[in-house]
C-alpha cells in the first residue's frame, strides 16, 4: 500500500512540521510521495533532500533578521516576508540547500500553489520543476496582502494553501490509498469566513478567481479538516497535529515561541511512533 506525506502550511507555524519531519529523518522515515502547500512545501525540500535540522535553522534561527519578516520588506519588495533572502541568499549562501541530494532522491515532490486569475488550483512536480524548484516554492508561498505573485510561464502565482489547504485528496488521486498528514492547528481549530473581501476586491480587481476562493476558503478548509476525521478514523491516515495551542500566528517574531513550535513537532510526531 503506498504512503504518501501530506505537509499543510501556515507561515511560522511551519516550525511545528520542522519538528515533526526532523523526527522522521532521524527514524530513516521517509515516504514516496510527498506534497506540501506554503511553509510546507519550503519544509518538504529539506526532507527530501535529508537535511536534519536545516528547517529548524531557517525557521527558527533567522525570524530576527529584519531581512526574513519585516515592513521594511513590505517598503522594499512589497511582501512582508523578504523572498529574495529566503528563497535566494539562504538556500544558496547561508544554509546551503542541497540541491544535488534533492534532484537525486527517488521521492516524489508536489508542490501546490494557485493560479490569481482563475482560482485553481496548479500543481508542479519535482521532475517539472528542475532549476525553478525554489521559484515554484516561493510561489506556494505567497500570500495575498503581503506578497506579490510569483509569474511562472504566464501563470500569475499565489500561494497554494489558498485553494487547496491541506492537498490530500491530490494525494489520493496520485495512487496514495494510506497517508501521514502533518497539521500545523489544534484539533478543535476550525477556519472562520474571510472577513477583507472588499479589500481584495480593491486591491485585486484582475484576479476574480482568487477573490472567489478566498470567499469561499474557510468552507474549503473547514470540510477538509472533516474529510481528514474520517480518514484518520478508518485507518488510512496518520494525522500529527499540535497537542498543545502555543498561540503562534502565521507571522510569528518571537524566536522562543517557534523553537517551542519545533519542540512540539519533534515531540507529537514521537508520540505516534508506533503507527508509522
Amino acid at each position: 500500500m503506498r504512503t504518501g506525506l501530506v505537509l499543510e502550511g501556515g507561515g511560522m507555524r511551519g516550525a511545528y512540521t520542522a519538528g515533526a519531519l526532523d523526527y522522521l529523518m532521524e527514524h530513516e522515515l521517509y515516504y514516496s510521495y510527498v506534497i506540501g502547500v506554503s511553509a510546507g512545501a519550503c519544509n518538504a525540500t529539506s526532507y527530501i533532500s535529508r537535511q536534519i535540522g536545516r528547517n529548524r535553522k531557517v525557521t527558527v534561527d533567522f525570524i530576527t533578521d529584519p531581512r526574513y519578516l519585516s515592513y521594511r520588506n513590505l517598503l522594499k519588495e512589497k511582501s512582508m516576508f523578504g523572498m529574495k533572502f529566503i528563497f535566494d541568499e539562504i538556500p544558496r549562501r547561508l544554509v546551503p540547500f542541497d540541491f544535488d541530494a534533492f534532484h537525486a532522491s527517488p521521492q516524489q515532490f508536489v508542490v501546490g500553489t494557485m493560479d490569481a486569475r482563475t482560482g485553481e488550483a496548479v500543481y508542479y512536480t519535482k521532475e517539472a520543476v528542475k532549476d525553478d524548484l525554489l521559484t515554484i516554492v516561493q510561489a506556494s508561498s505567497s500570500l495575498p496582502f503581503i506578497s506579490r505573485p510569483v509569474v511562472q510561464n504566464g501563470r500569475e502565482l499565489l500561494d497554494g494553501g489558498i485553494c487547496d489547504p491541506i492537498p490530500i485528496r491530490k494525494s489520493i488521486a496520485d495512487g496514495n490509498e494510506r497517508n501521514v498528514i502533518i497539521l500545523t492547528q489544534v484539533k478543535s481549530y476550525r477556519k472562520r469566513p474571510f472577513r477583507w473581501g472588499w479589500l481584495a476586491r480593491k486591491l485585486y480587481p484582475q484576479y476574480r478567481g482568487l477573490i472567489d476562493v478566498m470567499s469561499r476558503r474557510h468552507h474549503t478548509y473547514n470540510d477538509t479538516l472533516d474529510y481528514v476525521d474520517e480518514l484518520e478514523q478508518d485507518g488510512k491516515a496518520i494525522v500529527i497535529r499540535p497537542t498543545a495551542d502555543l498561540q503562534v500566528s502565521r507571522m510569528e517574531k518571537n524566536p522562543a515561541k517557534l523553537a517551542a513550535m519545533y519542540e512540539l513537532g519533534y515531540r507529537d510526531a514521537e508520540r505516534q511512533k508506533k503507527m508509522y
